[in-house]
């Protein structure tokens, strides 16, 4: 089967630019992997109209709107993607789909330690914007980056800095740090910066460019989500690490107007 355009990630950039391209009538086919980033946190912020949204929720209401619009949307895994004669070949795990143009919205994964994960997205968290107002003038320990810390304080002036952690344990439903084998701090929320991944390896694999972040490499793209390889778009969190929610959905709709005019044949260099 033959799209204009396949959206490889089905979250809030993903969707976001399926919205606004099955609204110019364009032929979409978005791939999702079901596994988003924030489906550990029972809520989302800062997301205008929509504060204190469970993900779920928004992904559900989003994926809605793309079909009824017209666009295809199939929860599946890509194991390759090549270039053909005039587009790309992107194959699922049981077919194969043709595109004249992709947009990679595939997000990234924080690598949280097994006995963090549990709490993740709760009472664990790496963003203070996000998570923060809800343990607001509690006792807040950041562990890792001391930089963190006066960020931290907008929210509770309880803050301790823990530079390296040896464990978590809890004790009455509370989080405790165990640092050197001995001490041990107390809190009601840990924030932690966790390291990330994009899930850049198919981006990777058709010779995208990246460049040097503050979380890592990133795949470059220019302020309408075009990446170095000509016809390949990306959006969201497999670019910009530091996106929350509400600027992923707008970086979709931004790639997606790219691409409508890069299909029209308006795009210079394109």
């Amino acid at each position: 089967m033959n799209y204009e355009v396949v959206i490889i990630g089905g979250g809030a950039a993903g969707l976001s630019a399926g919205l606004m391209l099955t609204r110019a009538r364009r032929s979409v086919f978005v791939v999702d992997g079901a596994e988003p980033r924030n489906k550990p946190a029972p809520h989302m912020h800062n997301y205008l109209s929509r504060d204190g949204l469970s993900p779920l929720e928004l992904l559900k209401h989003g994926r809605a709107e793309v079909e009824g619009y017209g666009g295809e949307i199939v929860n599946d895994d890509v194991r390759a993607v090549s270039r053909t004669d005039g587009g790309f070949s992107v194959e699922l795990s049981g077919r194969v789909v043709t595109a004249q143009r992709l947009l990679f919205a595939t997000g990234m994964v924080d690598e949280v330690p097994d006995n963090l994960r549990e709490r993740w997205g709760r009472d664990v968290f790496g963003c203070p914007y996000c998570h923060g107002y809800e343990v607001r003038d509690q006792k807040l320990v950041v562990f890792g980056e001391e930089m963190k810390v006066a960020l931290v304080r907008q929210w509770s002036a309880d803050v301790a800095h823990v530079p390296s952690v040896d464990g978590i344990e809890v004790e009455d439903d509370r989080l405790v740090a165990v640092i050197s084998g001995s001490d041990r701090v107390p809190a009601d929320a840990l924030v932690y910066s966790a390291p990330v991944k994009p899930r850049d390896e198919l981006l990777l694999a058709l010779g995208a460019e990246t460049v040097e972040t503050m979380a890592g490499p990133f795949v470059r793209t220019d302020d309408k989500g075009r990446t170095s390889v000509p016809g390949v778009y990306a959006a969201g969190n497999v670019t910009d690490p530091t996106a929350i929610v509400i600027v992923a959905a707008a970086q979709g709709a931004q790639a997606a107007g790219m691409i409508n005019m890069d299909l029209l044949g308006l795009v210079p260099g394109a």
